[in-house]
């Protein structure tokens, strides 16, 4: 493999090989740092950036940049197996001791099999691939079904291009891995994209599965939605989505 430093697309952002930077959202008019580079572009789209040009370095992006979306998909749904595998385990066991002499442990067992179902859900949601074309949403209204307690300030014309239920998994998840008093949600757009920060106020706790916090949420925004998560804000997260401009 060549040694000389390329940024693939993906999902929506780049990032660097090697190194494995991240940088985006992908966009012509967001070249990453370094430089000074040459947009790389596939039948229009932008796959990448190169200190050099031309179609045969766009496709040996777009090839690498797909072949590290398949990596990171395929890594974190062995992490979530295992979890998952690890969490039905318990379950089997207490199950077993509550039927045999200890029936103490039916609280137990009810609240493992409540993981279980969460472990689950979050198998699902990465490996699931959205059926329904990505079209024009309303961010506004997927808000308020998604996290109707969030204050927020979204202007009325904030529309997204993408798949409605991968839209509305993403902000769920984003609820419930920056878990603290109170969201509070504002959108504004920038060149091509609309910037949705995320803010968390009080205390921030973990979630028990890591797996189920920052790294199923990149999947679902990143890839399933064609964004970009910025994970840098001190306070929150900031993802960046496709503008929907109808004609």
């Amino acid at each position: 493999m060549d040694t000389e430093p390329l940024w693939v697309r993906v999902g929506g952002g780049m990032e660097s090989v090697p190194g494995h930077r991240r940088h985006g959202p992908a966009d012509v008019e967001f070249p990453p740092p370094g430089g000074p580079w040459e947009p790389l572009l596939l039948n229009g789209k932008l796959v990448g950036w190169a200190t050099q040009g031309g179609l045969r370095m766009a496709r040996k992006s777009a090839e690498m940049g797909q072949r590290l979306v398949d990596e990171q998909r395929d890594h974190l749904l062995g992490r979530l197996g295992h979890k998952l595998r690890s969490s039905v385990l318990a379950l089997q066991e207490s199950a077993r001791q509550a039927a045999f002499g200890r029936p103490e442990l039916l609280e137990a067992v009810f609240e493992q099999a409540q993981e279980v179902g969460r472990r689950a859900a979050g198998l699902e949601a990465a490996a699931i691939e959205p059926k329904d074309s990505a079209r024009g949403v309303v961010f506004g209204a997927v808000l308020n079904l998604a996290v109707p307690a969030a204050a927020h300030q979204v202007p009325s014309d904030a529309a997204v291009i993408g798949s409605e239920p991968a839209l509305v998994e993403a902000l769920t998840r984003i609820r419930d891995w920056l878990v603290g008093d109170s969201l509070h949600v504002s959108a504004e757009p920038v060149g091509s994209w609309w910037k949705v920060s995320i803010k968390v106020t009080g205390e921030r706790r973990q979630p028990p599965v890591p797996e189920l916090g920052e790294p199923l949420v990149r999947l679902i925004v990143d890839t399933q939605l064609d964004g970009w998560l910025d994970v840098s804000p001190p306070d929150g997260v900031d993802i960046y989505l496709p503008a929907y401009r109808p004609r």
